[in-house]
């Protein structure tokens, strides 16, 4: 009699989920009809390549960047990591939309929200967008591990018609039905307060929002300047884009080599970067700094060399500092060594 009132229970609290379970699934079966059937997003090189946009992730991801940064420093292996993870999300969010192994789908959902959130948690130009996206994810998917699906789903209709599988302890885990925990009280209240302590946590780690001043890294862009070097015909920096929206980039419009006074030795204006050859940019990354129509175009994440011509300075010993100009205003400048 106990085990049927538990049978029961799980299976309201199953039925209850019904509407999470689905709109969680199709956040991640969407990602597999974005990404291949909608559009194909998983050719290197063309407009809308879902690498690029994992490139967006590296400057502030929390505790994977190493992760991050070989994938995007190794195009092959990024690419059939989209592709490993577009097929991953297909089959989490189909399963758990049909509630076919919930509870292993779950783990599944968890998996990809907290990967979501450790790599983009900081992004979002009017909202916490992707931090919300991923504690929430997590937080669903650990609600779903403990409910399992009730009805309207092929977890129940295996269970109803008393498949064998479905009597294994492994089903209830991986499956439905009677979650197989003695203490299920001290069980959620753990988790529970771990997933909380993980909102916070991240929560002021990317925002500021818990306690202190709170900031935003995808409201304005932010170049890095480093590794500057120079001979008498070129100079050399590398330049980093790590804050700023991830579907808009810096535009450079200007690079001034400036003297110790603050006086421009020399000046390259937009149209001289928007011509800048090629061949005087190497890029680190999949996301690629290049000239654009009116500007030197450096998208979020992008990491290049750049060499410009000095060769009209004569007095080299005079070179200082070196200055950036973006199309908003905004200036970042470097001392040269």
């Amino acid at each position: 009699m106990k085990h049927t009132t538990n049978s029961q229970s799980y299976d309201l609290a199953g039925l209850y989920t019904l509407s999470l379970r689905m709109v969680i699934g199709w956040t991640y079966f969407s990602a597999f009809w974005r990404r291949l059937i909608l559009e194909n997003k998983l050719i290197p090189d063309e407009k809308g390549y879902i690498g690029e946009k994992f490139n967006h992730f590296l400057p502030n991801a929390l505790g994977i960047k190493p992760i991050i940064e070989y994938l995007v420093t190794h195009p092959d292996a990024l690419q059939r990591s989209m592709m490993t993870f577009t097929i991953i999300e297909a089959i989490v969010g189909l399963f758990i939309i049909l509630g076919l192994f919930t509870r292993l789908m779950s783990i599944g959902i968890f998996s990809l929200a907290l990967g979501i959130l450790l790599g983009s948690g900081w992004l979002g130009t009017t909202c916490l967008d992707e931090w919300q996206i991923g504690v929430l994810g997590v937080a669903g998917g650990f609600v779903l591990f403990l409910t399992g699906s009730g009805s309207y789903s092929l977890d129940d209709y295996f269970i109803k018609k008393s498949k064998h599988f479905t009597q294994k302890k492994w089903f209830q885990w991986l499956g439905s039905g009677v979650f197989p925990i003695s203490r299920p009280k001290i069980f959620v209240l753990t988790g529970s307060l771990i997933i909380f302590a993980l909102t916070l946590y991240t929560n002021q780690y990317f925002h500021g929002g818990v306690w202190g001043t709170l900031h935003n890294k995808s409201v304005k862009p932010k170049l890095e300047i480093s590794n500057i070097s120079h001979n008498n015909s070129d100079l050399k920096f590398e330049v980093y884009r790590t804050e700023g929206a991830d579907v808009y980039g810096s535009f450079l419009i200007g690079i001034h080599v400036l003297d110790k006074n603050g006086n421009i030795l020399k000046e390259f204006d937009h149209k001289e970067l928007s011509e800048l050859s090629k061949d005087h940019i190497k890029n680190h990354y999949v996301a690629k700094v290049k000239p654009g129509k009116y500007s030197l175009v450096i998208p979020l994440g992008a990491k290049a060399d750049i060499h410009i011509g000095i060769g009209d300075i004569l007095q080299k010993e005079d070179i200082h500092t070196l200055k950036l100009i973006d199309i908003s205003g905004i200036e970042w400048e470097q001392r040269i060594r």
